[in-house]
């Protein structure tokens, strides 16, 4: 006598098709996180490494100065956002190791309070691996009333082992940029600034 066991088969079917479906799920969760976390992630990594012309962040001032001095330029963008912002100086000369202190100012041109949030970047790029900032505000969401104007510190150093790398022997000048964006709009890098086609890398 020949059983039906296509009620049996049909429970079987189905439960691989809840495991298919709880598997894909995951996966598409798990996809979505990473692509939320990609940005900062991305950030951190810039950061710590230095890459593609984005500074150090550290804790800790250098324990030696060199000599040696090299030149740091300042340069301030905006980009969608109406304010005005400017480094308070736009050039200093230092000892290498040394820290050093200046001063951005930013003030807001329109009738109603906006926030922007500044990313920045180091020129020459590779340059980014030996600029260390021990305090900065970039990252950080600045909200400012109509007409009120804003000093931001930052306060850096250039490590001293970047009179070792090779591909930096000449260099004399780096230039620090950082370019405010609206709220939620910040890209992942500050344009490269105008004033990094005048650097000198000989002589």
């Amino acid at each position: 006598m020949t059983v039906n066991n296509s009620s049996d088969k049909d429970t079987v079917r189905d439960r691989r098709n809840r495991v298919a479906a709880l598997v894909c799920g995951g996966v598409f969760v798990g996809m979505v996180g990473l692509s939320y976390a990609a940005v900062p992630l991305y950030q951190l990594f810039c950061q710590v490494t230095g890459y593609g012309g984005t500074t150090q962040r550290v804790a800790q001032y250098s324990d030696t100065i060199l000599d040696k001095t090299i030149t740091v330029r300042f340069d301030a963008n905006t980009n969608g956002i109406p304010w005005e912002f400017a480094p308070k100086q736009r050039e200093v000369t230092l000892r290498i190791g040394e820290t050093r202190e200046v001063s951005y100012v930013a003030r807001n041109t329109a009738d109603e309070p906006t926030t922007g949030t500044a990313t920045y970047n180091v020129s020459p790029a590779v340059a980014g691996a030996y600029f260390n900032k021990i305090q900065c505000f970039c990252f950080t969401e600045q909200e400012l009333q109509p007409g009120q104007s804003y000093d931001m510190p930052v306060q850096f150093f250039v490590d001293p082992a970047i009179v070792n790398a090779p591909e930096l022997k000449n260099l004399n000048a780096i230039t620090l940029s950082y370019t405010f964006y609206p709220k939620h709009d910040a890209s992942a890098k500050a344009p490269t600034p105008d004033a990094a086609d005048e650097q000198e890398l000989g002589g």
